[in-house]
């Protein structure tokens, strides 16, 4: 019996050290760099501005300081908001006025989706 309990211990052991010898370390995987707060909002800014196009419409007025942009499309007038919080996140916003509750409605939900493929989501 005493033979057997060694045997059956050397094997645990054994077998320990065999499943230890598989492991393998996970290959370590770079972060992605992270992008500046600028370069975040010209990123928003330039697909804010490629949406309007994409749309149809025409951009009349930009002021990146104050992070608005105007355009128009018929009747409709096109007002886009690119704003940094103090979180450091980008809020970026859509109005449409002008063009009849619908018209509007439906020019606002087209430049959003455009905004939002521009931003590849």
């Amino acid at each position: 019996m005493t033979n057997f309990r060694i045997f059956s211990s050397g094997l645990v052991v054994t077998a320990v050290f065999a499943l230890h010898g598989c492991y393998t370390a996970p290959t370590p995987v770079a972060a992605p760099p992270t992008r500046s707060i600028s370069e975040r909002f010209e990123q928003s800014w330039q697909a804010a501005r490629g949406a309007v196009t994409d749309v149809g419409a025409r951009v009349t007025s930009e002021d990146r300081a104050s992070g608005m942009l105007r355009g128009e499309q018929g009747a409709s007038k096109v007002v886009i908001s690119v704003i940094t919080q103090a979180d450091a996140s980008i809020q970026v916003g859509f109005a449409v006025t002008g063009g009849g509750s619908p018209q509007d409605a439906n020019l606002k939900e087209h430049l959003t989706r455009a905004y939002q493929r521009r931003m590849g989501r």
